[in-house]
C-alpha cells in the first residue's frame, strides 16, 4: 500500500494560509506539481500513492479527477491571491505520479491548460511529464509536445530483461530507448531517463549495458536512484518470506560509482546526488526549485505542497479528493508549519545534495565543527569549505545521509 501521510496540524477548510507565508511571494520560484495516481498495474517495489483500475473501482475515472484538478487549481489561485499581490505565474510545472501518459497526450494537455488558466505560466517555463514506456507512442509524444510540453521523464530502470522482471516492470528491455528517440523525434526539447540499480539478480555487466543503451539514445539528462525496499511494498514482502534478498550496501555503492564514472565520461555531469545532465540547461528546474527551497503547489490526491514556510498535503484516496473539492472545500488532510529551525535543517538537507553545496552560514557552531571534521575526513572538499561552502566529495556522495547527520548533529 501507499506511504502514510505525515502527521500534522488540521487544515483550513477554504485552504487558507498565514500571512506570513504569503510574504514575499513570487519572489522565490514557484512551481506546479500534479499528481496522476493512475496506474495499468502496481510494480513491487513501488509505495507511492498510486492506484489500479481495480484497486479504485467506480472511482477510476479519470474525468472526475481532471474536475477535482481544475478545482483545486483555481482554489489555490484564490489563496495565494489573499495576499494582496498577483498570482505567482508557474515558471515550472511537473506532472508526475503514477502513469501521467495513461492520460493521453489531449488530457495532460487539458492539465496544462487548466495551469495556465488558474496560475499563468512562464512565457519560458519547463514543463515535464512522467511516462512509462509502454503507454507512449509517436503521436503521444507529438501531441504533448503541440500542448506546451518542454520536457518528458520516462520510466527504464534497466535493459536487463531479468531485472525488470523482478522489477514486476511491463515495458520490453528495448522499448524505453524507442520512447526517447520517439520523444526527441517529436521535438521534446529535454528527454530524461530514471535507472534503478542494486535490484536482486542485477549484475555490473546489466548495469553497465543499461548505461550504454541510455548514452545511445542520446538523451540529455539521467536519473539513477538505488533500489529501496520500502515498507508495505510486494517486494519488501518477498524480501522478508527469503524470496529476494535485501540489496547490499556495499554493491549500491559499488554501483553508484559506476554509473557516476560512465555518465561523467560521456559529458554528463551529476547537479544532485542522483541526477546528471548535458549541460545547465538540461538541468530539471523544477527540482531544483524543492532543494532551494522554492514554492509549489501541489495538486491531485496525496499530493504535497509549500508556501513559505507551510507545507501541507492532499488526502490519499481519488475518490475522497474529488467529493471534498466537489462540496467546496480543501482536500488538504494536514499541514504543519516549518519554524525557522526546522527551515534552516531542511536546507541542510536539500541543498547539501547539490553539486553548488550548501552556504557556511547556514550551520551552527557545532555544525561548523562538524563541517571542519568531515572535510578532514574525505567527505567535503577543504578548498570549497574554504571560501565558504560545504560541497561533497565524491565519497562524501556515497554517504550523502550519513554527513547531513553530521552537520545537523
Amino acid at each position: 500500500m501507499p506511504a502514510q501521510l505525515p502527521t500534522g496540524e488540521p487544515a483550513p477548510a477554504d485552504g487558507e494560509l498565514p500571512p506570513d507565508a504569503l510574504a514575499g511571494l513570487g519572489e522565490r520560484p514557484f512551481g506546479v506539481y500534479v499528481h496522476v495516481p493512475f496506474c495499468a498495474s502496481r510494480c513491487g517495489y513501488c509505495d507511492f500513492n498510486t492506484y489500479t483500475a481495480d484497486e479504485l473501482g467506480s472511482a477510476a475515472d479519470f474525468g472526475s479527477w481532471l474536475d477535482g484538478l481544475r478545482a483545486e487549481l483555481d482554489l489555490g489561485a484564490r489563496v495565494l491571491a489573499a495576499g494582496g499581490g498577483p498570482v505567482p505565474r508557474a515558471s515550472t510545472v511537473f506532472v508526475g505520479g503514477g502513469t501521467p501518459s495513461l492520460l493521453g497526450a489531449a488530457r495532460l494537455g487539458e492539465v496544462l491548460a487548466a495551469i495556465r488558466g488558474s496560475f499563468g505560466l512562464d512565457a519560458e517555463a519547463e514543463i515535464t511529464t512522467e511516462a512509462n514506456p509502454e503507454s507512449t507512442s509517436p503521436e503521444f509524444f507529438a501531441g504533448i509536445r503541440e500542448a506546451g510540453f518542454t520536457r518528458v521523464s520516462l520510466g527504464m530502470q534497466s535493459a536487463a530483461e531479468h531485472v525488470l522482471r523482478v522489477l514486476e516492470r511491463r515495458h520490453t528491455p528495448g522499448r524505453a530507448a524507442a520512447a526517447a528517440a520517439e520523444a526527441r523525434a517529436a521535438g521534446i526539447e529535454h528527454v530524461n531517463l530514471d535507472l534503478i540499480y542494486g535490484t536482486p539478480g542485477e549484475t555490473d555487466a546489466d548495469l553497465r549495458a543499461s548505461l550504454e543503451v541510455v548514452l545511445a539514445t542520446g538523451v540529455d539528462h539521467v536519473s539513477a536512484y538505488s533500489l529501496i525496499v520500502e515498507d508495505g511494498t510486494a517486494m519488501a514482502r518477498k524480501v522478508r518470506r527469503g524470496e529476494l534478498p535485501m540489496p547490499d550496501e556495499d554493491v549500491l555503492a559499488d554501483r553508484y560509482e559506476m554509473v557516476d564514472h560512465v555518465l561523467t565520461g560521456a559529458g554528463l555531469g551529476w547537479y544532485e546526488v542522483s541526477n546528471w545532465a548535458r549541460g545547465d540547461a538540461a538541468r530539471c528546474r523544477h527540482n531544483l526549485g524543492y532543494w532551494r527551497g522554492g514554492d509549489w503547489w501541489g495538486a491531485g490526491p496525496g499530493a504535497h505542497s509549500h508556501v513559505g514556510g507551510v507545507r501541507w498535503w492532499n488526502v490519499k484516496h481519488p475518490a475522497r479528493y474529488a467529493a471534498l473539492l466537489a462540496e467546496g472545500t480543501s482536500p488538504a488532510a494536514g499541514r504543519e508549519l516549518l519554524d525557522d529551525e526546522d527551515r534552516r535543517i531542511e536546507r541542510i538537507m536539500l541543498e547539501l545534495r547539490l553539486a553548488e553545496g550548501l552556504p557556511v552560514d547556514v550551520l551552527d557552531e557545532p555544525g561548523l565543527l562538524a563541517a571542519k571534521q568531515a572535510a578532514a575526513d574525505g567527505l567535503l572538499r577543504p578548498v570549497a569549505l574554504a571560501a565558504g561552502r560545504c560541497v561533497l566529495t565524491d565519497r562524501g556522495r556515497l554517504l550523502a545521509d550519513g554527513v547531513v547527520q553530521r552537520l545537523i548533529g
